[in-house]
């Protein structure tokens, strides 16, 4: 499996006139409600705090974006920034969860909404390590809510009845020697169901700090269950405004969405711009087959 980049790429880029945007929009969420599609973008400005921004597209590639941010920090736990959302629909809600930032360190905090403009905030629901890169599944499995986040530097998955209070903590996945995701390892977006099981992307980062995407699939039924993961990533910078940026030598997705029989996989390059990259379906699945 490998993604396939859209030629326009970047897709979203700085904007200079809104000093909460004007150093760099990267790692958005997606969405995809009716007949749009939604990003909620980190974005930095010269004060150096991570925000989230908003933008609205029909076709999945050109976006429109409000002037002001949709979601800023709010307490202690996310002076220094709200980053890296991630956004899942469960029912009627959206779920998202995103970095909190500050001295004391990262921590993983949960929001809700209808609409995707106005939040409610539930605060910090992994009070007790550092901890990022968590994302919600799409439905309950066996009657519990299911989320994987990052304990470093490998993917765990945890259990929930009402989305605070999270048990039965564990490791999914490991970091692998000597590959492209040696270092450590998190997961992207909301999984995909798939006849076959759940269809994670993934980013991976070697000892070269240089990151990068991969995929791998897990149990429908017991989703703590690997069922496989691709030797070779399905995206790494190549392009000049992933490989130069704030930071270097980055691909980093924190969401997808189904369309039109393909996934479009939305990624930050560099810590600077946002790029779509895609894959059919039907060949999503190629690498366990």
């Amino acid at each position: 499996m490998k993604l396939r980049r859209y030629e326009k790429n970047p897709i979203l880029k700085p904007k200079k006139e809104n000093d909460w945007e004007s150093r760099a929009v990267f790692n958005c969420a997606a969405v995809q409600s009716g007949e749009l599609y939604h990003l909620l973008y980190r974005a930095m400005g010269k004060d150096d705090i991570s925000r989230i921004g908003y933008a609205v597209s029909t076709d999945g590639f050109n976006f429109l974006r409000l002037d002001n941010p949709v979601f800023e920090p709010k307490d202690e736990f996310e002076a220094l920034g709200c980053e890296d959302p991630r956004i899942t629909r469960i029912g009627n809600q959206f779920y998202m969860l995103y970095t909190a930032y500050s001295k004391a360190g990262t921590r993983v905090s949960l929001a809700s909404t209808d609409n995707l403009l106005a939040w409610r905030r539930y605060g910090v629901i992994l009070p007790d390590i550092d901890n990022k890169d968590a994302v919600l599944f799409p439905e309950k499995i066996q009657g519990k809510f299911v989320m994987l986040h990052r304990i470093p530097p490998d993917i765990w998955i945890a259990y929930s009845d009402d989305l605070r209070h999270w048990y039965d903590h564990r490791v999914v996945m490991t970091p692998r020697e000597d590959s492209w995701d040696c270092w450590r390892i998190g997961a992207a977006g909301p999984p995909f169901k798939t006849e076959e099981g759940w269809l994670l992307i993934y980013h991976g980062i070697d000892d070269h700090k240089v990151y990068r995407l991969g995929v791998a699939l897990l149990s429908s039924e017991d989703p703590s269950t690997l069922l496989e993961r691709q030797d070779e990533p399905i995206l790494e910078p190549e392009e000049d405004w992933e490989l130069h940026g704030d930071v270097p030598n980055v691909v980093f997705s924190c969401g997808a969405v189904e369309m039109e029989g393909s996934y479009y996989v939305y990624y930050g390059g560099a810590d600077t711009a946002i790029g779509v990259a895609t894959v059919e379906k039907r060949q999503a699945l190629d690498f366990s087959q």
